[in-house]
């Protein structure tokens, strides 16, 4: 039995092991990553595109995230109805996912289901047939929702950071009007679901309890049968607007609270400085402990939770820091924001501190390995922006080199409080007006 009066003997996270797939190209060049758990009962298989924009000088992801939520709403043989009651009836879940660089359809279900599962996807990828009463009812819902969000201040907030970090002509930036749901086509979203959802746009994660006869399967049905016409689109890069350090605030007159968003572009995964930034951001606002957390929740009590993070997009990345706050200590904590940034560019933290993000950080990607599902995503992660799982061994060796000297250098070439957009919406008790950018 378990002595719990007695502490866990403590160990020090060795090598991190992360399971390679198995690769295989089906017959019409989709490529087929395999993570094989005979243990686990569940199969999980994800098909993944690359998203497709129909104007490239104005990119419009509604149209990806209409045609993502839209998919399995009806095929030219089922009724979303019926496709619904068969996923239903096999205990099997099928989900569809937007983010700004790709679209995917996942497949959750047991093994001996597949024969009957994996036509259905094929049809919903080959014949989906997105019909107007769906997408009717689709925009409907999603306008009110778009409403209900335009009354609270940290969704503008976000919306008016992405505008000013990234510019507003691109997927990364656009963020939508009211009148954008109405501009949207069945036309459109059936020329760009043609463009998107073909084999050559499309890579296969499987991951589970993966048989050699599932195997067969989806070679049989994605493969050989699964011949749609090749993808011409270019995948080009999006054109960003890298913004300034203005101020951009909104005045909302009843606002007990401001939307606080500071931030711009920054590294991403590929870059050899990223874990150490990563390291960085972590101390500085990226776990409970943090110092943003200690400083502006714990001894201040401004605000009940206060974070930064580092993200990286397909290609870009961006540095966030995100906290709502009481409209009479707005100025305060912006001034006590800047101090926590400039204390890690000027003073050595100490080395209990470093020791301490090293050990979260370790503890955080060991957790983050539960299962065969977490080494998929893993890959995932990685794969899409070109890169090996050797980046993971790269990473874990960069975090256990940090130190204090090396925390300061990467907080000064990193982090510029007065080159940070400053998002506000709500009210800013006596704000210097100084490079304030007012937003209607």
């Amino acid at each position: 039995m378990l002595d719990r009066t007695k502490a866990p003997e403590f160990r020090e996270i060795g090598n991190i092991s992360l399971i390679e797939p198995l690769k295989k190209t089906f017959s019409n060049g989709l490529p087929v990553y395999i993570f094989q758990s005979p243990e686990q009962e569940l199969v999980r298989i994800e098909w993944i595109f690359e998203n497709v924009y129909l104007d490239a000088q104005n990119e419009n992801p509604l149209l990806n995230s209409a045609l993502s939520a839209l998919l399995k709403e009806g095929t030219i043989t089922m009724s979303s109805a019926e496709i619904a009651d068969k996923v239903d009836f096999y205990g099997a879940f099928l989900v569809p996912e937007y983010s700004f660089d790709v679209t995917s359809l996942s497949l959750y279900t047991l093994n001996r289901h597949s024969q009957v599962l994996l036509p259905l996807v094929k049809d919903i990828l080959t014949e989906a047939s997105i019909p107007q009463q769906e997408l009717d009812t689709y925009l409907r819902n999603n306008k009110q929702k778009f409403q209900v969000s335009m009354q609270k201040n940290d969704y503008l907030a976000r919306r008016k950071f992405y505008n000013s970090i990234f510019g507003e002509n691109n997927r990364y930036g656009r963020t939508p009007k009211l009148e954008d749901y109405d501009a949207i086509s069945r036309s459109q979203l059936v020329e760009l679901y043609k463009k998107e959802m073909v084999p050559s746009n499309c890579t296969l994660i499987v991951s589970g309890n993966v048989s050699e006869s599932l195997i067969q399967e989806l070679e049989q049905i994605f493969g050989a049968e699964w011949q749609g016409i090749r993808a011409t689109t270019v995948h080009e890069s999006p054109v960003l607007h890298q913004g300034s350090g203005d101020l951009v605030y909104e005045e909302k007159e009843n606002a007990l609270q401001s939307a606080i968003r500071l931030g711009y572009q920054t590294i991403s995964r590929t870059h050899p400085d990223y874990p150490a930034l990563q390291f960085v951001n972590t101390l500085l606002g990226g776990f409970f402990g943090s110092r943003l957390m200690r400083n502006i929740r714990e001894e201040k009590g401004y605000t009940y939770s206060i974070g930064s993070a580092v993200a990286t997009l397909k290609h870009t990345g961006f540095l966030t820091i995100v906290t709502e706050v009481g409209v009479d200590v707005t100025h305060a904590t912006l001034q006590e924001i800047e101090k926590e940034v400039n204390l890690l560019k000027t003073t050595l933290a100490s080395d209990e501190e470093v020791e301490l993000v090293k050990t979260y950080m370790e503890g955080s990607m060991l957790g983050s390995l539960e299962s065969i599902f977490s080494h998929a995503d893993k890959f995932k992660s990685v794969a899409l922006n070109g890169m090996t799982l050797t980046y993971y061994t790269y990473y874990m060796d960069q975090i256990r080199q940090m130190s204090a000297e090396k925390v300061r250098d990467i907080a000064n070439t990193y982090l510029d409080f007065d080159k940070m957009v400053k998002v506000i919406v709500g009210k800013i008790s006596q704000m210097e007006p100084i490079h304030q950018t007012a937003v209607n």
